[in-house]
């Protein structure tokens, strides 16, 4: 199993953007996160090659709990009782991880089962395991 931990309030991928002349863009902030992110994969992996075959991926982002709450609800949040239902969309999410591709596998398209979970917590971060699939038989016979 691989994990990658990436510090800090955990971005989903923005959508791209398009200036008047018709040129398109990825936003900034994507582009870095992202290269946060590949850093990450890359210390994690060290000089493994990326994974090759059927993966498996689950994904916490543990998001900042609001300052604005009052304590007991901010008590609940941390506690796992209230869970986050704002922005970034949790596909947005899976996105991201497009950073990953030729550091941790090979393309994304080997993910053929994932797991996307959002929590508050009071250390913002992101944590992404990613698992090979070993026995893709016995799956439905």
């Amino acid at each position: 199993m691989i994990e990658i931990v990436l510090a800090g309030p955990p971005m989903g991928k923005e959508r791209v953007r398009s200036t008047r002349q018709g040129h398109v863009y990825t936003p900034e902030r994507t582009v870095n996160y992202e290269g946060r992110l590949a850093y990450a994969a890359q210390e994690v992996m060290g000089d493994r090659p990326p994974l090759d075959g059927a993966l498996e991926v689950d994904i916490c982002c543990y998001m900042a709990v609001p300052e604005s709450k009052p304590k007991k609800w901010k008590a609940a949040a941390l506690s796992g009782a209230i869970r986050p239902t704002k922005k970034p969309d949790y596909d947005n999410f899976a996105k991201i991880c497009d950073a990953l591709n030729l550091i941790v596998w090979v393309d994304d398209a080997q993910v053929v089962d994932g797991r996307i979970r959002k929590f508050y917590s009071d250390r913002p971060r992101m944590e992404i395991r990613v698992t090979p699939i070993t026995d893709e038989e016995g799956v439905f016979g």
